[in-house]
């Protein structure tokens, strides 16, 4: 089919990306579903601050491709082989699955999934294969998701049936900073009651780890940004206290607020003072749990002796250190339920025209999550 979609064919350009235009919106063909394939109408995508990311160079990507990882749509056509959706399924598309068959698979932990690496590496789908193309020349997948388009043909593996009374609009950001950032706390750093946490930049991903770390009981929840304007959403969604990340005396003030430090630091921005900060803050056995992803050789460095005297655990959580499938019924639950409130991160729908604008806003931090609208 021919449909519009948003294809980057350069990385790195200046900003404003208004100006500049990362995004190009084109005309391309879209084919399939084939075996094992799913075509879905994407009625929402999330700009992200990867997707940002992307745009400014810092994470490489096979160019040219058809951008966006966090969806929400209508299956509206199923391939040969297919089980478990059919058209008319409400689903959340996210880059979080895996090849199901793998050791990292096997062991609960597809987010890091090899097989699924190296496709998205590669710009392909899960399955090795590519649909896109434009004027005759093939176009690469983001993630194998690609929904900055109207249409997105996928694998279900990248796909979770959802029940339809969801808005999409609000489904869309489970498919990445929800099953990220909840991921991060509920997963990866298991959070108890009575713990004490830190939550380092503000975003989308981190203000979701903010309403987990909340809704898993967490009785000191510290919200920390360079950005005053980001305080009250972080104290409506869950922050008990807010710090700016540049008062020079942040540590010794966590510290003392916590009688001796939280018990897990989420550090959202992979900035090297910012994580060594969070190791300053964080109590003795105590947790810093890094979410954020910088440039490909950029490198942390920690105290060694402290690291091992002082029994911490420095450690990564990928997509939330835990299976879609499993997960995102369960968080869309927790926000049924109004404890996990994503829908206040909501700021706005845009369409293709505001695209690249919209980037722009996502780093001059005036918004959260815009949802682009591919029919609008």
């Amino acid at each position: 089919m021919r449909m519009k979609a948003a294809v980057m064919f350069e990385q790195g350009l200046e900003q404003p990306f208004a100006v500049s235009k990362p995004f190009h919106i084109e005309n391309v063909d879209l084919d399939g579903p084939y075996q094992g394939e799913v075509l879905v109408e994407v009625r929402a995508a999330g700009v992200c601050h990867s997707d940002l990311s992307v745009a400014e160079g810092q994470r490489k990507r096979t160019l040219p491709v058809v951008g966006g990882h966090e969806g929400a749509g209508i299956v509206r056509e199923v391939g040969p082989g297919v089980v478990g959706l059919e058209p008319g399924d409400h689903v959340v598309m996210s880059a979080a699955g895996g090849c199901g068959q793998c050791r990292y698979c096997m062991a609960g932990r597809p987010g890091i999934c090899d097989r699924i690496g190296v496709s998205r590496s590669q710009g392909l789908l899960p399955n090795g294969e590519r649909r896109l193309s434009l004027n005759g020349e093939p176009l690469f997948h983001y993630s194998g998701v690609s929904c900055f388009a109207q249409y997105a043909v996928t694998t279900p593996g990248s796909l979770i049936k959802i029940d339809k009374d969801i808005p999409l609009d609000v489904a869309a950001i489970f498919g990445c900073a929800v099953v990220t950032g909840a991921g991060a706390v509920m997963n990866a750093a298991r959070v108890r009651p009575g713990d004490a946490v830190a939550v380092v930049g503000l975003g989308g991903v981190g203000l979701t780890s903010v309403m987990a770390a909340q809704a898993s009981g967490a009785s000191i929840i510290i919200g920390i940004d360079l950005l005053d304007s980001k305080f009250p959403i972080a104290k409506e969604v869950g922050c008990t206290h807010t710090f700016s990340g540049a008062d020079p005396d942040l540590v010794s003030k966590i510290r003392d607020l916590t009688h001796g430090g939280v018990d897990f630091a989420f550090e959202l921005t992979a900035n090297r003072h910012a994580v060594n900060s969070a190791f300053d803050y964080t109590r003795k056995a105590g947790e810093i749990v890094c979410v954020g992803v910088s440039r490909a050789d950029s490198r942390l460095d920690f105290p060694n002796t402290r690291l091992v005297s002082e029994d911490k655990v420095i450690r990564g959580a990928m997509l939330g250190s835990g299976v879609a499938e499993r997960d995102i019924p369960k968080y869309l639950n927790l926000f049924r339920d109004g404890n996990l409130p994503v829908d206040k991160l909501h700021s706005g729908s845009i369409t293709f025209d505001d695209l690249n604008e919209s980037l722009d806003h996502l780093h001059d931090a005036t918004v959260i999550r815009q949802m682009l609208d591919p029919h609008a």
